[in-house]
C-alpha cells in the first residue's frame, strides 16, 4: 500500500506514522488524511503492532489546516467560503485515533498548532521536544477548536486554562506546556527518538489485552459515575482472569522473572 504525505513504518510491534510535508510545517493535507486513515487502520488490524507513534519531519509536528488553502476557498475578500476543502475531513482524525484500541504515543518534534495540536492531544501519551511549541490559532482565524480541542483541552490542563489557551490562541514553550499537563514529558530535542522509543517498546513488553482494557476503561470512564465505572470495569476484569497473559503474569512473579506476554 502506498501514503502519500506520510512515511509509516514497523518494527518490534511498534508502528510509526510521520508527518512528511515539512515544506508545510506537515500541515493536513487530503492526501494526508487519507494515509493516516489508512496506516491507523492497518495498524489496529495487525496483531503484532501493540503501539503506534506519531511523530513528523522538520522543524513542525504539525500547522493544522493548509491556511493558504483555507484562504484560497473565499470567492473574494469578506465573501463566502466556496466549494469543500480538507476541514470536513481533519475533523474526523481524532475520533479515528479515539477507536484505536492500542497505545498512541505523540512525539512532539516541533510546532504544533491549531488542528495539529488538537490532533496531538486526542493521543495517550504526548512526549515533547524542548523546541515543540503549542497553540490553539483558530481564534486568530475566527474560529474555535474543530478538531477535539475543546473535548481534549478542559480534562488535560483544566476548564481555566483551556478557556485561556482557545480565547487567546497565545502560544506557550514546551516546558509551560508541560507545568500545565498538556504533555506529559519533555526531552531535549536530540534525545526525542530514543525517549519515545524507550517507552514504546517498554509498553510493546506490556500485556496487549489488559493494556487495551485500560484504556477502554479510562475513556469510557470519562462520561461515568463511580458506581458504573466500577460495574463496568468489573466485566472487564472477568475477562483478563481467564487470559494467559493473566496466567504467565502470576507464573512469571512466583518465579522471580519477566513475562512474555503474547495477547492472549
Amino acid at each position: 500500500m502506498e501514503y502519500e504525505d506520510i512515511i509509516y513504518s514497523k518494527e518490534k510491534g511498534i508502528a510509526t506514522i510521520t508527518f512528511n510535508r515539512p515544506d508545510k510545517m506537515n500541515s493536513f493535507s487530503p492526501a494526508m488524511n487519507r494515509s493516516i486513515k489508512q496506516a491507523i487502520d492497518d495498524a489496529a488490524k495487525d496483531d503484532n503492532v501493540r503501539v503506534l507513534v506519531i511523530t513528523a519531519t522538520g522543524r513542525a509536528f504539525c500547522a493544522g489546516a493548509d491556511v493558504k488553502a483555507m484562504a484560497g476557498g473565499f470567492e473574494q475578500p469578506g465573501g463566502r467560503r466556496k466549494g469543500t476543502n480538507v476541514d470536513a475531513e481533519n475533523i474526523q482524525l481524532p475520533a479515528v485515533l479515539q477507536k484505536f484500541e492500542k497505545p498512541i504515543i505523540a512525539a512532539i518534534n516541533g510546532v504544533a498548532v491549531g488542528g495539529g495540536l488538537d490532533f496531538a492531544c486526542a493521543c495517550d501519551i504526548r512526549i515533547a521536544s524542548d523546541k515543540a511549541r503549542f497553540a490553539e490559532v483558530f481564534i486568530r482565524r475566527g474560529l474555535i477548536p474543530a478538531m477535539g480541542g475543546t473535548f481534549f483541552l478542559p480534562r488535560l490542563v483544566g476548564i481555566d486554562k483551556a478557556c485561556q489557551l482557545i480565547w487567546t490562541g497565545d502560544m506557550i514553550d514546551a516546558k509551560e506546556a508541560e507545568r500545565i499537563g498538556l504533555v506529559t514529558k519533555v526531552v531535549p530535542h536530540e534525545e526525542l527518538e530514543s525517549a519515545t522509543k524507550e517507552l514504546a517498546e517498554k509498553l510493546a513488553k506490556g500485556p496487549p489485552l489488559a493494556i487495551k482494557k485500560a484504556k477502554q476503561a479510562i475513556y469510557e470512564g470519562l462520561g461515568m459515575d463511580l458506581p458504573s465505572t466500577l460495574q463496568y470495569v468489573g466485566e472487564l476484569v472477568k475477562d483478563l482472569w481467564d487470559s494467559e497473559d493473566h496466567k504467565e503474569g502470576a507464573i512469571a512473579f512466583v518465579e522471580k522473572r519477566e513475562p512474555v506476554f503474547k495477547g492472549k
